[in-house]
């Protein structure tokens, strides 16, 4: 074949080493996702198909976003979704990418909440949605709130409650954490992924992450506990007697020392992610 003639596996290639050589952590799949996205089929796809031709069009489409993930750019931003629990979510600058590590606050309050008849949860900094809307689909029983104080969030996860048809079974409240109308409770779990990251963290985190994602939506302030102090101080006042608060944390221990210290709840023990970190902080109210 020509070498002018750019097919689907010689773009995935080229791609590829470029992605690397920009320090992608995952330039192969990034390459890949992108490529399909232009192409307008599943990632599988390209792999029956790298003798293929790709068309100008594609090419030049291909190449802007290759472009903008070269210096940085989330793929999710670029191709407007991300997958999580095997759930596409719509995604947007406005809100976090969801990351696989989220998925275990999710099989936590699933582990809670399956017994009861109607649980009554609130997801609080809901973001793109991607909890509140994966506990609507697996708990069709429970009665699901969703809070974030950004507006633009709350558009984004209202519009991942429509996509799977869940738009009916989830409440929507701009709210700084539960400070909002119709907040009071009583939850039988409040769950949370909140900013939690330290000031002096921020500057070290990955470029992609630090340049294109919300900083209101990572950091919390010196300690990274500051919003789960606030969650903690405001959840006793409005979780059932024996209720749940499950929240996401970094890799530091500040969280734990919150809960802990926090009267009227019991902590529970910490559940670590895959990788064996400290990943998920959990108290019952007394």
């Amino acid at each position: 074949m020509a070498d002018d003639v750019w097919t689907v596996g010689r773009l995935l290639t080229w791609t590829t080493d470029w992605l690397a050589s920009k320090g992608a952590d995952s330039p192969r799949l990034d390459a890949e996702v992108l490529l399909a996205h232009v192409r307008a089929c599943p990632r599988i796809a390209l792999y029956t198909a790298f003798g293929t031709p790709v068309d100008d069009t594609q090419r030049a489409r291909f190449r802007e976003l290759v472009k903008r993930r070269g210096e940085g750019e989330p793929v999710a931003y670029l191709v407007g979704s991300r997958e999580f629990f095997s759930l596409p979510f719509n995604v947007t600058p406005a809100v976090l990418v969801p990351r696989p590590e989220t998925e275990g606050l999710v099989v936590r309050v699933l582990d809670l909440c399956r017994p009861q008849a109607a649980p009554r949860i609130v997801d609080v900094g809901t973001g793109s949605g991607a909890i509140a809307v994966t506990l609507a689909k697996h708990l069709p029983q429970a009665l699901i709130t969703a809070t974030d104080i950004s507006t633009e969030a709350i558009a984004v996860a209202r519009e991942n409650a429509a996509r799977h048809g869940l738009a009916d079974r989830i409440r929507f409240v701009t709210s700084d954490l539960l400070a909002g109308p119709g907040l009071e409770g009583p939850w039988d779990v409040i769950v949370s992924n909140p900013p939690y990251i330290r000031d002096d963290e921020f500057e070290g985190l990955p470029r992609d992450v630090r340049m294109h994602e919300p900083k209101a939506a990572l950091v919390a302030g010196p300690t990274g506990a500051e919003v789960i102090e606030r969650l903690a101080s405001e959840a006793v006042e409005r979780l059932a007697s024996g209720g749940w608060l499950v929240v996401e944390i970094g890799p530091q221990a500040a969280a734990e020392a919150v809960l802990a210290g926090q009267s009227g709840l019991i902590p529970e023990a910490t559940i670590p992610d895959l990788a064996g970190l400290p990943r998920i902080v959990q108290a019952r109210k007394a």
